[in-house]
């Protein structure tokens, strides 16, 4: 359908990625929605299940909202990411639906559905957006006619983490809510933080949380408030490193009182605005296929029933967002520092003729206990690896003084990498890290914001989450993160990334198997 097309029409749109069945009609507002979710009797969903739960209640949640089917002009349907057979048992009905009514199919990806109508509900233009739900976790960020992904889940996603605990502990599904519930009336207890620049992995923590001897609702208690600092951290860190000054929550684990009030906190503090769309919103449903599948055909964005396959695993990024390609949703809108003091993710940096004084500020969207422990640790490990790496061939600054929560180390003068992303540059970046893991030591953070180029060299700053590891997996990850990084800011990022790889091969022995390992982190599925 050509551009232009008047929208007095209604769009239908079926969701059934996982466990919630939904239609929706949209116009120019929201006009019906109806939903039918899969409840398992006991533990998780199985797939099969939920498929034969959607094909016994589709034609009732159809005919709930298909009331004007002479206005309706064209079908969307959630194409992926989800589960294969609730996919496909949506998309049969969509086709079908198709040809009934003589309208066009739309494919829709959920991931980019969750975000439209976030965007719609609450009238933010250009936001960072931290989309947590049961199969995924990613921060996501707009640039020249795709969502990049900033940063994702290594293993599974938020809720489904927290699924998993809750049926460890018989709790009824979903686990989120009564996790919550618990939390409230628990006390914090430590457990494992595992975040890798803008990545973050769950798996470690939902096991310490399960072996804890703490009474459950101190486990609660642990789990959410660790889990979701990690989740306020990577988008705090993309929000800084982007330049952007909005941020939305969205996906089913939004509806949780305390992660609203994490990421409020975290917004007021960085001067950004925050918004979460009305709860009916947030989890899978209906009217975020609509609406988009809406937009998408205002925009000649339609498939044909050849082209109309379930995909798995479809990405965010793999999306062309025709609909706001008159928007570069510009990246890097602020410029590196402001009258000699620079503000990144976790530290105030101020930089003086000669050094630079890295103050780590307490975050008050974290729990105190968990807040002075990353503060210490992670101020302590900086400076001790910056010294190592220094020694084994690495350009890093001179450190001049450590305490507990600030670092003095020699000002590095040259421009940060994020604004010079020419090949000749990331090939210098390469290099640094090549030496960096011959050193045994892998970054945890590396993105430009973090390199600097000076005299022909790439000095690598920020090791905040730096760690001693011989392993190929952490090298790899390593790497993953800067890909990703890279990826997500800048417009030739194959050149780039061949620019990298050939200085980071140069500098290291390893590197191929190190490089492998990257393609297959980059490939493992994070849906469920």
């Amino acid at each position: 359908m050509p551009d232009g097309t008047p929208d007095e029409g209604l769009v239908l749109g079926l969701e059934g990625t996982a466990w919630n069945l939904s239609a929706a009609l949209f116009g120019d507002d929201l006009v019906a929605l109806h939903s039918a979710p899969y409840v398992p009797p006991k533990g998780g969903i199985h797939p099969r299940e939920a498929a034969q739960h959607h094909a016994s209640m589709m034609k009732e949640i159809v005919s709930r909202v298909l009331t004007e089917p002479d206005r309706v002009r064209a079908v969307a349907f959630s194409q992926g990411p989800g589960l294969g057979p609730s996919l496909r048992t949506v998309a049969t009905a969509a086709r079908a639906l198709s040809i009934a009514l003589g309208v066009p199919l739309v494919g829709v990806n959920h991931c980019v559905a969750h975000v439209e109508i976030g965007r719609w509900a609450t009238g933010f233009s250009d936001p960072i957006v931290l989309y947590a739900s049961g199969a995924n976790t990613q921060v996501l960020g707009y640039l020249n006619g795709r969502y990049r992904i900033f940063g994702e889940t290594l293993d599974i996603g938020l809720g489904n983490a927290l699924d998993k605990f809750a049926r460890g502990h018989d709790l009824p599904h979903p686990g989120g809510p009564i996790i919550e519930q618990l939390a409230r009336e628990g006390d914090y207890i430590d457990l494992p933080y595992t975040v890798k620049g803008m990545d973050l992995a769950f798996s470690g923590l939902v096991s310490a949380a399960q072996e804890s001897a703490a009474k459950l609702e101190n486990a609660c208690a642990g789990l959410q408030e660790t889990a979701f600092a990690m989740c306020v951290e990577v988008t705090e860190r993309a929000l800084a490193h982007a330049g952007k000054d909005e941020v939305l929550l969205v996906g089913g684990v939004g509806a949780n009182a305390r992660l609203q009030e994490m990421l409020r906190i975290m917004c007021e503090d960085r001067g950004a605005a925050f918004a979460v769309p009305e709860r009916t919103f947030l989890g899978d449903n209906g009217a975020m296929i609509a609406y988009t599948g809406k937009v998408m055909l205002e925009h000649g964005v339609t498939l044909t029933l050849d082209e109309s396959q379930i995909r798995p695993g479809f990405r965010a990024d793999e999306v062309e967002v025709v609909w706001r390609e008159e928007e570069p949703g510009e990246i890097f809108a602020a410029g590196p520092h402001d009258g000699g003091v620079a503000r990144g993710a976790e530290a105030v940096v101020k930089i003086r003729e000669a050094e630079v004084i890295k103050h780590r500020t307490s975050k008050h969207y974290r729990n105190p206990a968990l807040d002075r422990r990353l503060i210490t640790e992670r101020t302590r490990a900086e400076a001790r690896l910056i010294a190592h790496a220094r020694r084994a061939g690495v350009p890093t600054p001179v450190i001049r003084d450590v305490t507990a929560d600030t670092i003095v180390m020699e000002r590095v003068e040259g421009e940060v990498l994020k604004y010079v992303t020419r090949p000749e540059n990331i090939r210098l970046a390469g290099e640094a890290v090549g030496r960096l893991h011959g050193a045994g030591i892998v970054h945890g953070d590396l993105t430009t914001s973090n390199m600097i180029v000076r005299d022909g060299q790439c000095v690598l700053i920020d090791f905040g989450l730096a760690s001693t590891s011989p392993e190929v997996e952490a090298r790899g990850v390593d790497l993953h993160v800067f890909f990703q990084t890279l990826k997500s800011t800048t417009e030739n990022f194959e050149e780039l990334k061949a620019a990298f790889v050939e200085g980071y091969a140069g500098a290291f022995g390893g590197a191929e198997e190190v490089l492998s390992r990257e393609h297959e982190v980059e490939l493992r599925g994070r849906y469920l």
